[in-house]
């Protein structure tokens, strides 16, 4: 495979990458007390070693806080393993970075390409802070950034920009620079970078170079087309941009660990449980004490007494553990408080008192009353803000849309424009907890009416102004829409800064989930499987036909049709659709899609035609019908894409040794010949030759109503009887060739399934 198709193939995986920003409390990164085991080596270099942590025998808490000095650098550095140590803080160490590259000559041929692979160790109680940000800085390239098997993570950026005018410096949004952040737990990643112009030639004169890497956020700020141009980008990278890695004590619980006898937390201290994602607890000094909360006798009181700064006495300050008291020397009377009554002589004592109290309540008056006028004045701007998002956000125009309906045909009791309040008290203010899904138009919330009706609530990320006209067309026709396999639109809100709108709620999951995750199969009968598809594709033919404006879905794909607690499909996620006119057969748009699903057609013509949802739904036909995913990065080469691996299989003429066991043996071969043949006519690559989803639904339906029939079960019973038993002796060919590593063997350099071992650098082949 040459370079460009590769970075195609790249280009187009990035695609369907979702973007996710994950929520963490935010924790100071303070210096660590500088207290070393007794009789250890407490320095390396320039770097303080705090225990845990330790230099020689007996000196570290487990063998992962094992630290060497490398003494063949000048200062000497500290490892934990291969990892360079900068310096070390409460709850995190920072190690020297690794930064990604590939570069260019004048004739756009890759002169250079290092691609990362970090470790921490999967059973290590370290993992990559999320105040780490992964980076990519280029122009028109792009770059993976790759989590590994278990954590089923995948992520990376794409850098746009035509001329170096276009580039700011310090603006990292996507523009010669590219940002986007990680999740918790992460251990393991892989990144590398390609560029998705065919003739780098054109851009190499001021992007001769591109760079991806992990490193602390707060650390590193984009230095526009110079970074471009600089030859020691890298090694100025390395120096100053270092990773954060967090770390905690053992792989228990606070309360696991008290139980077991082993808990590290020494005196006057508190044990506090991960919240890294990783297993495990941390110690921390009360209040009022400090000192090393591992080691014996554990953390020491804090004269506050001894540092005026550190305390509140304007009279007599007496120590107490953790703490201290105010008091007055004889012959005084008072709280002895700076900011209370201080010290005074007894003898004036009660005029003390008066003018006390008359300045406390004067005091408190003139409180109340700016508290109560902060009060007035935010209401009201909230109430003005609120308005302008309404108009900002085309609410005026959705009422004069609203209005002519209602002139026309009466009532439009199916569009409801909800107000920022209800939706807020629904998802009771957004909360954690209330998240259903994120994807890359926003986030979904599960929201609670004041009727009591379930809903589910998407907060869009973004809103072109330019395309308010178009939403609110879209809003009006959806709410419209009246199918039982189609999500609900029930109505919008435009008094945030950008639109929310308010679908019914699906509680079941996805189709994705169904298929491919274990222990959720046993109602996925063949029965049922044509029951699902045939309701998806005639909800799919109800958009393109049946509708006043036909709406091309343009992602349909397997988790984006919901199950309800009746196993009743419903097709959902139109964020990325287009209204066609009556009077076009085809639209030209910016290619949105997600890789595995996506037309190649539409992908080279940026033609969308109701065809290019033929073609989805055809993976997804696949999809049900093998339960393989639409891509297995880590499957060998003849079975990674699912559409073209079906078709090959089927003019092989080894359909059934594809399929799932379950289908095989409870559809009758002619059952299975006919939706195999409507797979391949789906999946034309010319959209002409494809069915038209009302074709596709219409012969699904004539399939179930013929399984419907007893007679046809018999058939399949004897039919499938002699097939099942080829199929079980290639079954156990195929068991004895299965690679015996897991997903979770734990290997730590590599990732493992059932398609065989494949190593992160195969990744991209």
């Amino acid at each position: 495979m040459n370079n460009f198709t590769r970075n195609i193939e790249l280009f187009l995986f990035l695609i369907m990458l979702t973007i996710t920003h994950s929520s963490s409390d935010v924790i100071t990164i303070t210096k660590v007390s500088n207290v070393t085991k007794p009789g250890c080596q407490s320095q390396c270099g320039n770097v303080t070693i705090p225990y845990p942590f330790g230099i020689g025998p007996s000196c570290f808490l487990s063998k992962w806080f094992e630290v060497t000095c490398n003494t063949s650098f000048n200062p000497p550095i500290p490892q934990i393993g291969t990892l360079r140590v900068l310096e070390f803080t409460d709850y995190t160490f920072r190690v020297a970075n690794k930064v990604a590259s590939q570069c260019y000559d004048p004739f756009g041929n890759i002169t250079e390409d290092n691609p990362v692979y970090s470790s921490l160790g999967w059973t290590s109680p370290f993992s990559f802070s999320q105040k780490n940000q992964f980076t990519l800085i280029g122009c028109d390239d792009f770059a993976f950034f790759l989590g590994p098997l278990q954590a089923n993570f995948t992520s990376g950026c794409i850098a746009l920009c035509s001329k170096p005018e276009e580039v700011l410096n310090g603006s990292c949004s996507g523009v010669g620079c590219c940002q986007t952040s990680i999740p918790k737990a992460l251990k393991y990643y892989y990144t590398s970078v390609g560029s998705m112009v065919h003739n780098h030639t054109t851009i190499w004169s001021f992007d001769p170079c591109t760079y991806s890497f992990l490193g602390e956020q707060e650390r590193f700020t984009f230095g526009g087309v110079s970074d471009f141009m600089d030859p020691g980008f890298v090694n100025r990278t390395r120096a100053s941009v270092p990773m954060l890695v967090d770390w905690v004590v053992g792989n228990l619980s606070c309360s696991e660990a008290r139980t077991a006898g082993v808990l590290a937390c020494q005196a006057n201290s508190e044990c506090v449980d991960s919240d890294t994602g990783v297993p495990g607890y941390r110690c921390i000094c009360h209040n009022g004490y400090q000192g090393q909360p591992y080691l014996e006798p554990g953390c020491q009181d804090i004269n506050e007494c001894e540092d005026p700064s550190n305390n509140l006495c304007d009279g007599v300050c007496t120590n107490t553990p953790g703490s201290y008291t105010c008091g007055c020397e004889d012959g005084y009377v008072g709280d002895g408080l700076k900011t209370g009554r201080g010290c005074a002589k007894k003898n004036s004592e009660f005029p003390v008192i008066k003018f006390s109290l008359g300045m406390g309540l004067g005091f408190l008056a003139i409180l109340i009353g700016i508290t109560w006028l902060y009060f007035i004045f935010k209401k009201r701007n909230l109430v003005k803000l609120r308005q302008n998002f309404f108009k900002q956000n085309g609410g005026l125009l959705l009422k004069q849309r609203i209005m002519s309906i209602m002139t026309r045909e009466g009532n439009v009791d199916s569009t409801k424009v909800f107000t920022a309040q209800e939706l807020e008290k629904a998802t009771n203010k957004y909360a954690e907890d209330r998240i259903l899904g994120r994807g890359g138009y926003g986030i979904v919330y599960k929201g609670i009416l004041t009727d009591q009706r379930v809903v589910a609530i998407k907060k869009s990320r973004v809103m072109d102004e330019t395309q308010i006209e178009l939403f609110i067309n879209e809003v009006i026709i959806l709410t419209r829409v009246h199918h039982r396999n189609v999500v609900k639109l029930l109505g919008c809100c435009l008094e945030s800064e950008v639109p929310l709108l308010v679908y019914e709620y699906v509680s079941n999951g996805t189709l994705f989930d169904h298929i491919h995750k274990k222990g959720t199969m046993t109602w996925l009968s063949w029965e049922n499987r044509l029951r699902v598809a045939a309701e998806a594709a005639g909800a799919i033919s109800y958009l393109h036909s049946a509708t006043s404006t036909p709406i091309i879905h343009r992602d349909v794909k397997s988790a984006n049709i919901l199950l309800d607690d009746n196993y009743t499909t419903k097709i959902a996620d139109f964020g990325a659709s287009r209204l066609v006119p009556l009077d076009q057969t085809q639209v030209t748009t910016l290619v949105q899609g997600t890789l595995g699903y996506l037309d190649p057609e539409y992908f080279h013509t940026s033609q969308l035609t109701e065809k290019s949802d033929v073609y989805s739904f055809g993976v997804v036909l696949a999809e049900l019908l093998t339960g393989k995913k639409p891509l297995c990065m880590e499957c060998n080469e003849e079975e990674r894409n699912l559409a073209k691996y079906f078709i090959r299989s089927l003019k092989e003429n080894r359909l059934f040794q594809i399929l799932e066991p379950r289908v095989v043996s409870e559809g009758t071969l002619e059952q299975l010949q006919q939706i195999g043949e409507l797979v391949k006519r789906c999946l034309n690559l010319v959209s002409e030759e494809r069915p038209t989803m009302k074709e596709v639904a219409t012969e699904l339906e004539g399939l179930r109503k013929f399984t419907q029939h007893p007679w046809a079960r018999r058939h399949a019973d004897e039919e499938n009887a002699n097939l099942l038993n080829v199929e079980n002796q290639q079954t156990d060919l195929y068991e004895e060739s299965i690679n015996p590593y897991s997903s979770t063997s734990g290997i730590s350099f590599g990732f493992s399934n059932n398609c065989g071992f494949v190593y992160p650098s195969n990744i991209l082949r």
